[in-house]
């Protein structure tokens, strides 16, 4: 399996995307208080989520005391736009020439 497909199924998850976003705001924090803020959920759940995370390469862990910190590591991300999402560029470039042109010269009768 490839970096890209372990990021997309990583980010296919609701969850997951949540828990990433909670990591951006706020920068290094411990399992327990991540899984605090996903009340409807278990905390074994919540660790699971991680490990597909860390196992993407979107979270770093490291021990502090007996506590696992996690915070967001945004580079898979940025591999993923350079390596795939990029080759969908020219394809929006071109629709976006389109819909100037469009607006710029509207055709008669439409």
């Amino acid at each position: 399996m490839s970096n890209a497909d372990l990021v997309f199924g990583a980010l296919a998850d609701a969850t997951r995307r949540a828990i990433l976003e909670l990591l951006r705001e706020r920068e290094g924090m411990p399992a327990g208080q991540i899984a605090a803020n996903f009340g409807q959920i278990s905390r074994p759940a919540v660790s699971k989520h991680l490990r597909v995370l860390r196992a993407a390469g979107l979270v770093r862990s490291h021990d502090r005391g007996r506590e696992i910190h996690y915070a967001l590591d945004a580079r898979p991300l940025a591999d993923v736009q350079r390596d795939w999402l990029q080759q969908f560029v020219p394809m929006w470039e071109e629709s976006l020439q389109r819909l100037k042109q469009r607006a710029e010269h509207p055709r008669a009768g439409q």
